[in-house]
């Protein structure tokens, strides 16, 4: 697991209670999810924060109930961008950002209408294909930037995949929280012409 300081673990439980609250509301995580909070949902977008440098800048896909960005604005401290057309998530993001006293910036729109500044990082958890992922991500990286995506037991099927569309330089690395999962870590990619 991630060893955090204590403020960044009060800020962290926090949010859990946050989004316990807001969750009996609307749909951030799966009811069922909910006892397994923490090891599920927060450490699983914890352990992205050792791979990003300190002031990078990170704009999160389909920040959902806020994984992996809110949880990395908090860990890090670098300023995130969280891209979510639902607008009450966002509105859920936003009271999470002021709570939890994290560096984000809600734009709340589908991310192909988004329009924010190059990133040096893209993060996304749980939400799409990789060869898709990569088509939201290019426009939105920095030139140097990588990209940092949570994905499930067939990380390596969607990267054997995307190939076919993109040429990319690319890492599969292990989930310290999910036996199945792993963390598929791209830069330099561009698409097959």
């Amino acid at each position: 697991m991630t060893t955090v300081s204590r403020e960044t673990q009060d800020r962290l439980e926090r949010f859990a209670d946050l989004l316990v609250q807001w969750n009996a509301k609307i749909n951030l995580v799966s009811p069922k999810d909910l006892g397994q909070l923490w090891p599920r949902h927060i450490q699983d977008s914890l352990q992205l924060a050792d791979q990003i440098p300190q002031g990078a800048t990170i704009t999160d896909l389909g920040s959902g109930g806020g994984f992996p960005g809110v949880i990395l604005a908090i860990a890090t401290g670098n300023p995130v961008t969280l891209i979510e057309s639902d607008q009450r998530k966002c509105a859920f993001l936003r009271e999470a950002g002021r709570i939890c006293e994290a560096n984000v910036t809600v734009l709340p729109k589908r991310i192909e209408a988004a329009n924010p500044p190059e990133a040096d990082i893209i993060t996304a958890r749980a939400l799409a294909p990789l060869v898709k992922l990569l088509g939201w991500a290019r426009p939105l990286l920095k030139e140097n930037g990588f990209c940092l995506f949570l994905k499930g037991i067939k990380a390596q099927d969607e990267l054997t995949e995307a190939s076919r569309d993109w040429h990319m330089t690319s890492t599969i690395l292990p989930s310290r929280t999910d036996p199945g999962g792993a963390i598929i870590k791209v830069s330099d990619f561009k698409r097959v012409v």
